[in-house]
């Protein structure tokens, strides 16, 4: 799928969401996610796992149903990922909410604006299959995420101190939700609250 290229600093920034990936691509997004993970950011990962466990692993996402991937390219080449995930269909309790996560760009990628273009990308998605609210989880130490996340509107709504445990450490996490607008009709808390 082509998405549409935006220019800032002379660079090209897209962000696409991903039916299939080319060796190429496959070769390029395992590089990004090493070195995301590398500088600790994102991933869940906390060594880097080489090219062939992450192509598997991106090989294994695309054919999830309930997953969609979403690659950042800078210059046409892919320098992150993000997951949107729904949930499955057998849970219609929760099927109004989906979660973003694994979303990181690579640290040589930064500063050019495709982390908010990504996560806006995939909120995009989530709304227009229906989605009113978004969650995400992120370690408490990823304060660049945080600070991200806070300003595009996420509201933190708890902490888990033994969240995670990286290089032998404990850390806590923070969890994020946020209500997505619905492109026309009722507003989300109408579709929420249960009001006509």
């Amino acid at each position: 799928m082509n998405a549409p290229v935006l220019l800032q600093a002379g660079r090209a920034l897209a962000v696409e969401r991903a039916e299939r990936l080319s060796e190429a691509d496959l070769a390029d997004l395992a590089e990004a996610t090493d070195a995301a993970i590398i500088e600790g950011g994102g991933f869940g990962w906390v060594e880097p796992q080489g090219r062939a466990a992450l192509e598997r692993h991106f090989r294994g996402v695309l054919l999830v149903p309930e997953r969609e991937l979403f690659v950042a390219r800078l210059d046409g080449h892919p320098v992150g990922s993000a997951l949107l995930v729904r949930p499955p269909r057998n849970n219609e309790a929760q099927a109004f909410a989906a979660t973003l996560t694994h979303a990181y760009i690579a640290p040589y990628a930064r500063g050019f604006g495709l982390a908010r273009l990504l996560v806006h990308k995939v909120e995009e998605r989530a709304a227009a299959v229906g989605h009113r609210v978004i969650n995400l989880d992120v370690r408490e130490t990823q304060a660049t995420a945080i600070a991200l996340f806070e300003s595009l509107g996420y509201l933190h709504w708890g902490s888990h101190p033994y969240y995670a445990r990286v290089k032998g450490q404990t850390v806590a996490g923070r969890f994020y939700m946020k209500t997505l607008e619905p492109g026309r009709g009722r507003s989300t808390g109408a579709l929420i609250d249960g009001a006509v």
